[in-house]
C-alpha cells in the first residue's frame, strides 16, 4: 500500500524549501566529486532515494537525510534546524514579562 498520499501535499513555501535543501545538498556532492553511485554507496541506500532528495521529495525520511549529510560530513548541519527560533522565544519572554507583571501586582505596598 501507498504512504498516505496527504504527505505529498506540502505548503508552497515547504515544498521549495525542500527543493532548495536538494540543490544544496546535490551541489555538496558534485563539490566532492561523487557519484550519485559513490553517494548511495557511502550513505547506504540507493540511487534513486539520492535523485529524490536532490529534487525535494517531501516523502524521503529524515534518517536518509541525516545519512546523506553525514556521508558528506555535513552532519552538524542538523543542529541548526530550530536553531533561531525566534517566534518561541519571543512567546517565552512575553510569558516571563507576564509573570513578572502579575508578580509586581500582588506585592505592590503603593498600589
Amino acid at each position: 500500500m501507498a504512504k498516505n498520499s496527504k504527505a505529498i501535499f506540502l505548503p508552497r513555501k515547504v515544498q521549495k524549501n525542500l527543493e532548495l535543501m536538494g540543490e544544496q545538498i546535490k551541489l555538496a556532492r558534485k563539490k566532492r566529486k561523487l557519484s550519485l553511485a559513490a553517494m548511495a554507496d557511502r550513505a547506504q541506500c540507493s540511487q534513486l532515494t539520492i535523485m529524490r532528495v536532490e529534487k525535494g521529495t517531501p516523502t524521503v525520511s529524515i534518517g536518509i537525510y541525516a545519512r546523506i549529510l553525514y556521508a558528506l560530513g555535513l552532519d552538524d548541519d542538523l543542529l541548526l534546524v530550530a536553531q533561531k527560533d525566534e517566534a518561541g522565544n519571543a512567546l517565552v519572554n512575553t510569558q516571563i514579562m507576564n509573570r513578572n507583571e502579575h508578580y509586581e501586582d500582588e506585592y505592590d505596598v503603593f498600589g
